[in-house]
């Protein structure tokens, strides 16, 4: 009555070990890990003061910020797959539309969001102060000048080839 399904031969034979061992999964984590690093040390320089919580949620999750990670890790990813397959094959065609897409959304919609919310937060304060109510602020920082897509883009190209030639 009822089908039992089962795992495909591919899945069943390869290890996870293989997945984490892939070159385009490691150049695209080890691009994400790096941007997030170097925002952390850019944090660090910069002339507020951080507390180690706000460094370790930096290095881990925080978005916008030089470099963007999100441009680094989709363009190793993208950069990955043009080194292993090819300029040619459909699998990068993909990685390359779906990086555009990422890149695009960096600086337009998400960018966009984070000025909306300095606005808001703005009102807010100013409504806060005149008639005494609460207000608590939204999250600025959603999105990316276009310096800071390319420089993580480049980022991550540059990981890519290094997992490539080295």
């Amino acid at each position: 009555m009822f089908k039992v399904m089962s795992i495909p031969a591919p899945l069943q034979t390869v290890p996870l070990k293989a997945f984490f061992e892939n070159p385009i999964f490691l150049s695209s984590v080890s691009s994400w890990f790096f941007a997030q690093l170097i925002k952390a040390v850019i944090a660090l320089l910069g002339a507020r003061k951080r507390t180690p919580r706000e460094i370790l949620a930096t290095l881990a999750w925080r978005t916008g910020g030089m470099p963007s990670s999100h441009a680094a890790l989709i363009s190793a990813m993208a950069a990955s797959v043009a080194f292993r397959e090819g300029l040619g094959s459909s699998i990068f065609a993909v990685s390359f539309w779906v990086a555009l897409i990422v890149m695009r959304d960096a600086t337009g919609v998400r960018r966009a969001s984070g000025l909306q919310g300095r606005m808001i937060n703005f009102l807010g304060r100013t409504l806060s102060e005149r008639l005494g109510i609460e207000y608590h602020p939204l999250k600025e920082v959603l999105g990316h000048t276009p310096l800071e897509v390319v420089m993580g883009a480049l980022l991550g190209i540059f990981i890519a080839a290094a997992y490539v030639w080295l």
